[in-house]
């Protein structure tokens, strides 16, 4: 069941403390957010046009807005108290809208670039591809980045540390069935556009299927550490919306699998006590064809 929004009921409960998401998630190191923006074309590059999807609280939209290139920005947002805190930011360049990645209130070919900042696994489905590519003009760039903490990275990658990967472990164990950025099955609906064979490439002509972006991806990523407090680590693993929703025995629990594990022989704090925190900006792009 779904709210008016459309997320996952797990995702709009994790989500609505809108004040603690914008809070203890974390923004974008400014290298990866340059490699980022040159991806997409859009770095150094005057009267851009962007499109934002899921632009939730802004912390990618903040960035947008303090560039020096003074982009215009539509930063579609789905969920009501986080499209809220946004638009209190009031944001130079930025329009904030009700909408969804598969209906936007924006003009077709209106956008020089659409970025999705750690949302794109929440919808990625043929309709929203479709809208993505309408509201593009032809050659403009899709662009997906992620902050990937170690504790919350997918299962095949490494963890720098052990204590990293004994919460990862225990995360990885919330399988809900919701598709998050650590499945990668975000990616398919890209692979699912290559027609398999003539017959279908002709078919696909005719009812509108042929492929809206360009393949292979291209991806990057920037490794990077964190110094956090202890009750600081815990507020930012609180915002994952798998934990957020825990109470009674469930949050003892989970409350006390992060104490023990920060006990570790391979916690490293600093001079104030706090710990070091390690995890990548994975970021993503593609041609609209």
């Amino acid at each position: 069941m779904t709210s008016q929004s459309d997320l996952p009921a797990v995702a709009e409960e994790g989500f609505k403390d809108a004040a603690a998401y914008d809070a203890h998630r974390p923004s974008y190191p400014p290298e990866a957010v340059e490699m980022f923006l040159r991806s997409l074309n859009v770095a150094e590059q005057d009267e851009v046009n962007i499109v934002e999807i899921a632009s939730g609280t802004g912390k990618f939209t903040e960035l947008l807005a303090a560039r020096p290139e003074r982009y215009s920005v539509k930063a579609v947002e789905p969920h009501g108290p986080m499209r809220e805190k946004l638009a209190q930011k009031d944001l130079r360049g930025v329009e904030v809208l009700n909408g969804k990645a598969d209906n936007m209130p924006v003009d077709d070919e209106w956008g020089d670039a659409c970025i999705a900042a750690q949302a794109f696994h929440w919808f990625a489905t043929p309709e929203a591809l479709k809208e993505i590519h309408r509201v593009l003009r032809p050659g403009a760039v899709l662009g997906m980045i992620w902050n990937v903490d170690d504790y919350n990275k997918p299962r095949g990658w490494p963890a720098t540390t052990k204590w990293e990967q004994k919460l990862n472990d225990y995360i990885l164990g919330f399988d809900d069935g919701l598709p998050r950025f650590r499945h990668y099955k975000w990616q398919d609906v890209f692979e699912q556009q290559a027609p398999g064979n003539p017959v279908r490439v002709i078919r696909d002509t005719f009812t509108d299927h042929l492929p809206r972006f360009s393949l292979p991806l291209g991806e990057n990523t920037i490794k990077w550490t964190r110094w956090l407090s202890e009750e600081a680590l815990w507020a930012r693993i609180n915002t994952l919306s798998q934990i957020a929703v825990l109470v009674g025995e469930g949050r003892e629990a989970a409350v006390k699998v992060f104490k023990d594990t920060l006990q570790g022989d391979d916690v490293e704090r600093n001079q104030k006590g706090e710990i070091a925190v390690h995890g990548v900006t994975y970021f993503a792009w593609t041609d609209r064809i």
